[in-house]
């Protein structure tokens, strides 16, 4: 059985640890965001468990080193009793009983004015995956967070259309960064400082105590996490960001995305990690795939077909899902579901009833197996997804009344699933993820792409699978193998096509320079990189000026 998480060091009555170095220009307007007292607080959480974060990063090759090894993955032997055993997380704060519809979107201003405005119960803020890494951007982004937080967010249009919040806004969540990125503006002794907690610090520092006085609380989405150990760093994060503030344990509250594929073998783990700090966990549909693909590299057999036909039904998806569904109502959590990334099509109605209806065949079954909540893209998918969970889910969730589908196995979560390579999908995973990468390295981490809103799990998995596609030459279907010439040779075309829809200037002829030949070392290089944002980051402020835009 897994032990508790170890308690955390008193707190220091006087700063001892060095002073945290700003390395990167900060406006004037934006100099409150990093304020001695969260500075403070941030290299304090750094201080304590930056050491410990590297250590856990330093494990997680070894799930990938033991499945070269020739070991299947499984529940994890040590903690059978925890699994076994009865216990549950602690019940939701009122704002999180009933989660029904969660909108998600980058950390701009207007965007988190139209999500909070959107009549969805929950809103979680991204600095993640939908948020372009930028020095500025992501100071922005928590000076918006502030305001938002404190209501006096406003945001007026060229066209001069004054945005402001309603009276009733959607609830408030956070996703910071996960805890493989770091954030090099900001150093101790010249060792930047991890993106989690820097994310999660100055957001925390800021704005704990009055969301607390509002009624809600610091609310948080965990991404990327591989292991529980990783969960019980959180936790322990938790506890001392508590004590800083004076407020009692369980004020914090996080659900954990289960978006690798180790993780997907450690929800009780998870769960119980963070306990009296759980939120439920998520379905994180593209990284989870992402994942399953980056653990399997090196196995010729693990071949996977166009993304395009691996809808939620499919075999090992489904599993994953009825998994996490059962774990977290065994354990009193919320389970929610994944996204619809649809974008309602203006000026053409038969296209836009055909998007809305995948969505509403998507929502009905997340309700159906089990689901408490589901997540949107657009304010346009809202009343959809209300409309289908009104119908499914008599209550504010389904955690008492529906136990999920028992019996869920190990080999049920590992079937690869079957299905060809299609010229189209080499080139819809070219198209996406070229058309994001140009965006993202001008600072752009959300991206409307053919009727679908992207982010960088959206690159992710396209540039995953091709890199599979030309690296065990997989025949495609009437075009034979595809070669890294074959890819080239896409993005070239693709290159092309996404000049000639629009006026190109300095900027847009270098972030589409810099994305053709990102997109070709990603799917054609000899290593596969774990994270694509971790390794091309520091050429959006460096290369590219991403905070122009």
């Amino acid at each position: 059985m897994i032990a508790p998480p170890p308690p955390g060091e008193p707190l220091p009555g006087e700063r001892r640890v060095a002073s945290v170095r700003v390395e990167g220009p900060v406006p004037s307007d934006l100099r409150p965001v990093l304020s001695d007292e969260a500075l403070g607080f941030v290299g304090d959480l750094v201080h304590r468990f930056d050491r410990r974060r590297r250590e856990l990063l330093a494990a997680r090759p070894r799930f990938r080193e033991a499945l070269r090894e020739g070991h299947r993955p499984g529940f994890l032997p040590e903690s059978r009793a925890l699994r076994e055993s009865d216990w549950r997380v602690a019940p939701p704060p009122p704002d999180l009983v009933d989660r029904r519809v969660e909108i998600t979107g980058p950390v701009d201003r207007k965007t988190i004015i139209n999500a909070l405005n959107s009549g969805a119960r929950v809103f979680m803020a991204d600095f993640e995956d939908a948020h372009a890494p930028t020095w500025l951007g992501t100071l922005r982004g928590q000076a918006n967070l502030i305001d938002a937080v404190q209501r006096t967010i406003r945001w007026t249009s060229p066209d001069g259309r004054d945005y402001r919040l309603h009276d009733a806004p959607a609830t408030l969540m956070v996703r910071p960064r996960g805890w493989h990125l770091e954030e090099r503006h900001l150093t101790v002794g010249g060792v930047p400082l991890s993106a989690s907690l820097v994310d999660f610090g100055l957001y925390f520092a800021h704005n704990a105590a009055e969301l607390v006085a509002r009624g809600t609380g610091p609310y948080f989405y965990l991404p990327k996490v591989e292991h529980y150990g990783e969960a019980s760093l959180w936790d322990d994060v938790f506890d001392v960001a508590e004590r800083w503030a004076g407020l009692p344990r369980g004020t914090v509250r996080a659900t954990v995305l289960i978006e690798t594929l180790p993780a997907a073998f450690e929800m009780d783990e998870i769960l119980f990690a963070l306990k009296d700090h759980s939120a439920g966990l998520n379905c994180g549909r593209w990284d989870y795939i992402f994942s399953f693909l980056k653990q399997y590299r090196d196995d010729p057999a693990a071949i996977f077909p166009d993304r395009a036909l691996l809808p939620m039904t499919t075999p090992f998806l489904d599993a994953y899902s009825r998994l996490l569904v059962t774990t977290c109502h065994r354990r009193g959590a919320h389970a929610i579901g994944g996204m619809a990334a649809q974008i309602p099509i203006r000026g053409d109605p038969v296209a836009s009833a055909a998007a809305l209806a995948k969505v509403r065949a998507d929502k009905e079954r997340e309700v159906a197996v089990g689901h408490d909540g589901t997540w949107v893209a657009h304010p346009g998918l809202v009343a959809v997804a209300q409309e289908v969970f009104d119908h499914g889910m008599a209550g504010a969730n389904q955690v008492a009344t529906h136990p999920g589908t028992p019996g869920i196995r190990a080999d049920q979560l590992l079937r690869v699933p079957p299905g060809p390579v299609r010229p189209s999908g080499v080139r819809t995973n070219v198209r996406a993820a070229l058309r994001y990468l140009d965006a993202w390295l001008r600072g752009i981490g959300c991206v409307p792409i053919d009727q679908l809103m992207e982010d960088a799990a959206t690159v992710e998995i396209a540039r995953a699978q091709l890199w599979q596609w030309v690296r065990y030459a997989v025949p495609v279907d009437g075009s034979g193998p595809l070669t890294a010439d074959a890819v080239r040779t896409v993005i070239a075309d693709e290159a092309v096509a996404l000049r000639a829809e629009r006026p190109e200037t300095a900027a847009t002829a270098a972030s589409l320079a810099g994305a053709s030949v990102v997109l070709d070392e990603l799917a054609t290089g000899d290593d596969f990189p774990d994270f694509f944002p971790a390794r091309y980051s520091d050429r959006l402020d460096r290369e590219f000026g991403g905070d122009v835009v």
